[in-house]
């Protein structure tokens, strides 16, 4: 892995891609290709668009596509990231040059405990299942025809799963794309995500909120090891449907970050390039549910209206939501029900000191005390097929809840034969309704994160 150079170029016409390697379509570019080769580096195109689909807004999507083929990312050695960002920024074809930290798994750390001798019914730790306000009330969409996520496709995106799970056989599609991370953690998390939407409905184990939807994973890795989160959000869109959903189970160190922790961790559309992969899926009609980060930041901070070294001089403040939309669902984390797994957080539905908050925060979800697939504290041992969690946490754990929500709406209309909701719907419906955020000490409810989605309302709203 590693931190990516990224480059934006003023048109579309100053490189080609063909029969895999970039190359110069004018003499500038010809001369910047030299510069580049003489210092062991490289460009690759950081997007591959295929066709116009016809179900998204013309205009729309032909801007975004137009805009998305203007990113290249530059290969070249983590050393030399710094010197070749400022000699790019220096060519006035160049219109940005950026260099993206680490993407990492929104999620906080589990210790494990021994094996079980078989694994048994834990649907009764899955508490966020139940009604509201406790809940998200999937118990009632479960009674309704659809309302398990039937026909909905949804594509996780972050670095690895344990798809060979025993809990998680049914309706997954395994790794659509990427090469998954050969990493304890990064497959830990992935596999407690898929849990938490769609676990199997059996006798053993948890059952996902939606577990009749078809879950598929790209992960952000190449064979090379390198991470490019905003390729496999396009890869993903390319893949789906109008009515579909992307995760994006990731955030970043932003400009407040103190390399201690996940502090100052931020949501990746902050990066223009994973803006512009954003809006792309979301004009396409297809749901994008972000998480909202660890970082314990104030999103709505005037911080985040300076841009970072080498953004592009058009960029604004995506956190605020009237320079521009990328049209992202944006989740933060909170509290579960005081006792839940008799530990407490703080009242229920209030923020978690680590979630970050602001105007931006659509809906929460439970931060901790979920359990799912994965990691190992509740039930380990030397079989990981079997390894099951009671502490999934995080805004890493409250993502999947809500994809889990939408899910079931979208089957119930989908068997309804009526038409889906679109990303700017979901959003209004999620922030229009559910159970209200709660203060905490230090923690008001004026530090939004949104409402707590309440299905049996939701259900009758749409």
């Amino acid at each position: 892995m590693g931190r990516q150079l990224v480059v934006l170029t003023k048109t579309e016409s100053d490189f080609q891609f063909r029969e895999g390697r970039v190359s110069a379509e004018t003499p500038p570019a010809v001369d910047l290709l030299e510069v580049l080769s003489s210092e062991g580096a490289s460009l690759q195109p950081v997007f591959e668009l295929t066709g116009v689909d016809g179900n998204a807004v013309p205009s729309e999507l032909d801007r975004s596509r137009s805009d998305l083929s203007r990113y290249y990312r530059v290969m070249a050695p983590e050393e030399k990231l710094e010197q070749l960002a400022e000699r790019l920024r220096k060519e006035n074809f160049v219109e940005a040059a950026f260099i993206k930290p680490d993407a990492e798994p929104a999620q906080l750390s589990v210790e494990t405990m021994n094996e079980l001798p078989a694994s048994p019914d834990l649907t009764p730790r899955q508490k966020y299942l139940q009604p509201a306000p406790g809940g998200v009330d999937a118990l009632f969409a479960w009674t309704r025809p659809g309302g398990r996520g039937a026909g909905v496709n949804i594509i996780d995106i972050e670095g690895a799963w344990q798809f060979t799970h025993e809990d998680l056989g049914q309706n997954q599609g395994g790794v659509a794309g990427g090469v998954p991370k050969r990493d304890l953690h990064w497959r830990n998390h992935g596999t407690a995500v898929v849990g938490v939407m769609s676990g199997d409905q059996n006798a053993f184990g948890v059952t996902g909120i939606c577990p009749d939807a078809k879950v598929r994973a790209i992960s952000i890795f190449d064979s090379q090891g390198n991470a490019n989160s905003s390729t496999a959000i396009v890869q993903a869109a390319n893949m789906l449907n109008p009515g579909d959903i992307i995760l994006i189970e990731l955030h970043r160190p932003g400009p407040r970050a103190t390399g201690v922790g996940q502090q100052g961790f931020i949501p990746i559309e902050w990066w223009p390039d994973d803006f512009e992969a954003i809006k792309f899926a979301t004009s396409r009609g297809i749901i994008v549910v972000e998480a909202g980060g660890n970082g314990g930041e104030n999103l709505d901070d005037p911080i985040y209206n300076t841009p970072s070294a080498g953004f592009p001089s058009t960029w604004t403040n995506p956190f605020n939501r009237n320079n521009r939309d990328s049209g992202a669902v944006v989740i933060g984390a909170g509290a579960p029900p005081e006792g839940t797994h008799g530990r407490n957080h703080g009242p229920d539905r209030s923020r978690l000191d680590f979630s970050n908050y602001g105007q931006i925060m659509d809906a929460q979800a439970w931060g901790r005390e979920v359990s799912s697939t994965g990691y190992g504290d509740l039930q380990s041992g030397n079989d990981e097929n079997k390894w099951y969690t009671d502490v999934f946490s995080g805004t890493s754990s409250a993502s999947p809840i809500v994809v889990g929500v939408i899910a079931c709406l979208q089957g119930i209309l989908r068997a309804g034969g009526r038409a889906l909701l679109n990303p700017k719907q979901a959003r209004e419906l999620l922030r229009s309704t559910g159970s209200p955020q709660q203060d905490a000490t230090s923690r008001p409810r004026t530090q939004r994160i949104g409402n707590r989605p309440d299905l049996r309302q939701l259900i009758s709203r749409i």
